[in-house]
């Protein structure tokens, strides 16, 4: 059974979580494999799948196309089971566009919470287009302390594109950064040490590189990097989720 770590004081989660961009979206991606966005039977299976290997974190995004609604069907009656975190800032529509005014969170995060079919958010993230410092002095960052407040998320913070970002959000007390660690991309291990010792949460993407790296070898050093709460990674092959949480066990 997968390892479970604190992502927040209040927010348990496996060491591994399932990314859901292959959900909704397969344009404008850097996977190296072209692919079919799967059936509704499909994609339950991989959530059956998941819970049965102990997974219990989903990361989505309305950046990731059709992922948000078509996740709202399939976690109909098990929402009390997931960890459920999104983000706002970023939409796509064939096309990425930012939005990082306070007006634009609001209207993302309650947008989300209907294609999501629940009340409240375990995380939200600002989706960084690159200018993380800009980003975090951004209106939407006051949306998201302000959704905190009232309810609407648990937890909030950055899913940074720059170490500088990553270690920006930390000094700011943020619940939680996303940031890019894997055996080729070693910059941020700094950052994710000093989440540690401040308490914030570190969830890491691109942990294979998007696909181009070897799963044990990526994923076994990743989840050793002191402070690393939890690794998001996406597929849609139940045998590929299997293989993965082999290599964290």
């Amino acid at each position: 059974m997968l390892e479970r770590r604190w992502l927040t004081p209040d927010l348990e989660v496996s060491v591994l979580g399932l990314g859901t961009v292959k959900l909704g979206r397969n344009t404008g991606v850097k996977y190296p494999t072209v692919f079919d966005l799967p059936s509704d039977t499909e994609a339950a299976n991989l959530l059956a799948v998941a819970r049965e290997l102990g997974i219990n974190l989903l990361d989505t995004a309305p950046a990731y196309g059709l992922a948000e609604m078509r996740l709202g069907q399939l976690i109909k009656g098990q929402r009390d089971h997931w960890i459920l975190g999104s983000k706002v800032g970023e939409d796509y529509d064939g096309d990425s566009h930012f939005d990082f005014t306070r007006s634009g969170a609001e209207r993302s995060l309650a947008r989300s919470l209907t294609r999501l079919g629940t009340d409240h958010l375990d995380y939200c993230l600002l989706h960084s287009d690159g200018n993380d410092h800009d980003v975090l002095n951004s209106g939407a960052m006051d949306a998201l302390a302000r959704a905190r407040d009232n309810g609407d998320v648990r937890a909030i913070g950055i899913s940074s594109k720059t170490p500088a970002g990553a270690m920006r959000a930390i000094e700011l007390g943020l619940d939680i950064v996303m940031m890019t660690i894997n055996p080729e991309h070693r910059d941020e291990i700094p950052a994710a040490q000093q989440a540690l010792n401040a308490n914030t949460g570190v969830l890491v993407k691109k942990a294979m590189g998007s696909g181009h790296l070897s799963a044990r070898e990526s994923l076994s050093m990743v989840s050793q990097v002191p402070g690393v709460s939890a690794i998001i990674t996406g597929t849609l092959n139940p045998a590929h989720l299997r293989t993965n949480v082999q290599a964290l066990i």
